[in-house]
């Protein structure tokens, strides 16, 4: 019968007696609040007439929230904010929200406390984290973040400064990199929801690049002894193949690329943590594009590469965040971001290290972006080139790898690129107008060949004779060498000499992303192999892609041009340095090795 006249009490009357009981405690007189504060503990295994009750005390509180003292109740206040929703049915969570949104907006000393118990909900108690992995359990966690963000967008409605306290709270819960993998891919998913939900115009840039500072944070914890498994007397892009015999017959039906390299990550808990953290943002980056915001969130993106990614010269997986958003909007993202590159290469008010990174930055991605144009490619080519022949115009010196580090970094991010891409240009106007300036700075005083990497400098002239651009000489020996004295010497302490940071992505399920729009080593096909490959027509590679692309993109540009001109110019062009034994790169002269077939990642030395 007393159930029955409880069940009679109108929301008001509740309300009331909650009230008094609120009141009573400033009297002296604390046996209703203490009832009232121990049904909040009630949290597991709750009996249908204890979770009713809970909801109705909570919607009691609500309503009652002026009469709260953060000093008198603070017992009542701790509970409160130590429940979790995950531990509640749909009612009491929702009750719940509506007390946390009452207090938040009833009286600013509060707004800090709701904030934290609302992101304190970000993720799940440990109990929870396995069930994740169930449709229920996943089910349970969209009804609780959808609760936990509609709740952020009530309390902005009527707290216009709720969205930075917000920040500062999101901010410092953030989940260390040591913390359980799924909590942390948990609460940046929540950032990014932030990013993409009702209050991101306020708080998004700034969410966006704070998960980006934590792929950094997890990257740069990831040694270079975790990765190399190379002897370093072996060139940059044979460092990228790997003999077939080295892969295990039950090995995952993948291409053969840096199977070696990867197995070393494995059973690396960092090296997995950042890899479903970089999933995790390249399908944030997706739902961008879908909802056509990419063009605005990738400005946040170039702003955090500058400040954070551009800098970070141990960074080997993270900046293909930026990598994979270009990927996804090549005509407006992808040629931004090489323009961003150069412009921060020739503007000398830029410290050294920046533009050298830079141009490593843009060899790489113009070497390895598929997505890219060849009359792109080209016309950045062409800005580098200008640049290295002005500088070679005002400067007269001898080779000085220390005084000139940012001329020999240009030289070598355009060596390094016409690797991959020369067989794309050969027999169009763009390699006729690029090859003229070319070789004067080759044949320069400062001599890039001496000092830029052996190994890219090896591969270039190869290529460059066999499709008859160069007289090279026979006696031009490299060894096989990966780096000389000279290329450390301009490289300085960062080892920005071999730092090519587009490499093949070793980590498994963000390679996945990248792989489509990827152009590996294994896909080029070198000048020097068209004789090997004059049978395999009836299959077509990124090359002959390009070179068909190009020839159309260039077709009206070539009306016009006495090109019998330029071929007997360029039949005049040599780069060969004079014969000695001083123009050697190492060791005793012997005949140059030919490219091996399969290539595994070339990566920057431990000595980063």
């Amino acid at each position: 019968m007393e159930e029955d006249n409880v069940l009679d009490f109108t929301d008001s009357e509740i309300v009331s007696h909650v009230k008094n009981a609120l009141t009573s405690v400033l009297s002296g007189d604390n046996n209703s609040y203490d009832q009232l504060v121990g049904v909040m503990h009630h949290s597991k295994h709750l009996a249908p007439d204890e979770v009713a009750l809970l909801e109705t005390t909570l919607k009691a509180l609500a309503g009652a929230v002026s009469s709260i003292d953060i000093i008198h109740h603070d017992s009542l206040l701790s509970a409160i904010f130590s429940m979790r929703m995950w531990n509640y049915g749909l009612h009491v969570a929702d009750a719940l929200t509506e007390l946390i949104v009452s207090l938040a907006i009833s009286n600013g000393k509060y707004l800090d406390l709701c904030l934290r118990m609302l992101v304190s909900n970000f993720t799940p108690p440990p109990y929870f984290l396995d069930k994740l992995k169930l449709p229920r359990g996943l089910e349970r966690k969209d009804q609780v973040l959808s609760r936990v963000h509609s709740a952020f967008k009530k309390i902005a409605d009527y707290v216009p400064l709720a969205p930075l306290r917000l920040l500062t709270v999101v901010l410092q819960g953030m989940p260390t990199i040591y913390h359980k993998d799924r909590a942390v891919v948990i609460y940046m998913e929540n950032m990014l929801k932030l990013e993409s939900g009702e209050i991101g115009e306020l708080v998004g840039s700034t969410m966006l690049m704070a998960v980006v500072d934590r792929l950094i944070e997890l990257d740069v914890e990831i040694g270079w002894d975790a990765i190399l498994q190379d002897d370093f007397s072996k060139g940059i892009f044979e460092m990228e193949l790997e003999d077939v015999d080295d892969i295990e017959e039950n090995d995952e039906p993948d291409v053969g690329e840096f199977r070696l390299s990867r197995k070393s990550l494995a059973g690396n808990s960092i090296a997995e943590l950042l890899d479903n953290l970089l999933v995790l943002t390249f399908e944030h980056l997706e739902s961008c594009e879908r909802e056509g915001r990419l063009a605005k969130v990738f400005e946040t993106l170039l702003q955090s590469f500058q400040i954070t990614v551009l800098t970070a010269y141990k960074s080997k997986f993270a900046q293909f965040v930026i990598f994979y958003a270009c990927a996804l909007d090549p005509e407006n993202c992808g040629k931004r971001f090489a323009t961003l590159l150069v412009e921060l290469f020739v503007q000398y008010s830029q410290p050294q290290p920046t533009r050298m990174s830079a141009v490593a930055y843009l060899a790489s991605y113009l070497s390895r972006a598929k997505f890219l144009s060849p009359s792109f490619i080209c016309s950045m080519l062409e800005r580098l080139v200008d640049w290295c022949l002005e500088y070679c115009e005002t400067h007269d010196g001898d080779i000085n790898p220390n005084a000139h580090r940012v001329f020999y970094s240009g030289c070598q991010a355009i060596l390094y690129v016409l690797c991959f891409r020369i067989k794309a240009f050969v027999n169009v106007l763009c390699l006729k107008l690029l090859l003229m300036p070319l070789e004067q700075v080759l044949k320069h005083k400062l001599n890039p060949l001496k000092v830029c990497l052996p190994s890219v400098v090896e591969e270039f002239l190869r290529q460059a004779k066999a499709a008859s651009l160069f007289t090279v000489s026979e006696t031009f020996i490299f060894d096989g060498l990966l780096e000389s004295e000279l290329s450390r010497a301009f490289g300085g302490l960062e080892r920005l000499d071999a730092f090519f940071p587009f490499d093949p992505c070793l980590l498994k399920r963000s390679d996945s992303f990248i792989r489509p729009m990827f152009v590996f080593w294994s896909m080029v096909k070198p000048t020097y192999d068209d004789a090997d490959d004059d049978d395999d027509d009836d299959e077509g590679s990124s090359d002959d892609e390009l070179v068909e692309d190009h020839q159309n993109e260039n077709e009206d540009m070539m009306n016009g041009i006495d090109m019998d001109e330029f071929d007997c110019q360029l039949q005049k062009m040599s780069i060969t340095p004079k014969n000695t034994s001083s123009h050697k790169f190492g060791g005793r002269y012997q005949e140059q090795a030919r490219m091996p077939s399969r290539i595994r990642p070339s990566t920057s030395p431990e000595s980063l």
